[in-house]
């Protein structure tokens, strides 16, 4: 496993207003993937974000359609898949990276993919951001976003 993502240097955006979305199942995990975006958005001097709460990983293609209708430049999905007993599993990860996939591109905008699927809590923990954690791919999400917004200028 690699733990370490490259340094990208982020361009101040002031002017750039970010929906960082997260799912609320495993919430210790969610909140800090929503940490690392917001760490990111700092970074690049982006102090208009939203934090957007919905019930689960599924639900966040809708939201992040709802956000760039309301005129948001970027979004950042932020969740937690855990693999479980039945198929379940298989057909959230699919739906929903399928799902923001095609939001991206209705749109043209960019949204910065943060949802972990994992085979259990301890890759979770070990790729969110928490401080002993080896990755934080709530940062790095958001950090892709935001790269992807200056193609766009």
């Amino acid at each position: 496993m690699v733990h370490n993502s490259p340094k990208i240097k982020l361009t101040p955006m002031p002017e750039t207003k970010i929906a960082i979305i997260s799912a609320s199942w495993h919430q210790e995990v969610c909140d800090a993937l929503v940490s690392g975006s917001v760490r990111a958005c700092k970074e690049a001097e982006i102090n208009n974000y939203e934090i957007i709460k919905v019930p689960g990983s599924f639900e966040l293609p809708l939201a992040s359609q709802l956000a760039f209708e309301k005129g948001f430049d970027a979004a950042v999905v932020v969740g937690l898949v855990l693999r479980g007993e039945t198929p379940h599993f298989d057909y959230v990860c699919s739906g929903v990276t399928q799902g923001i996939m095609e939001v991206q591109l209705k749109f043209s905008k960019p949204i910065g993919f943060g949802v972990l699927m994992c085979e259990n809590l301890n890759q979770a923990y070990a790729r969110c951001g928490l401080p002993h954690s080896s990755e934080d791919k709530g940062y790095d999400s958001a950090v892709a976003a935001l790269k992807l917004l200056e193609l766009g200028e």
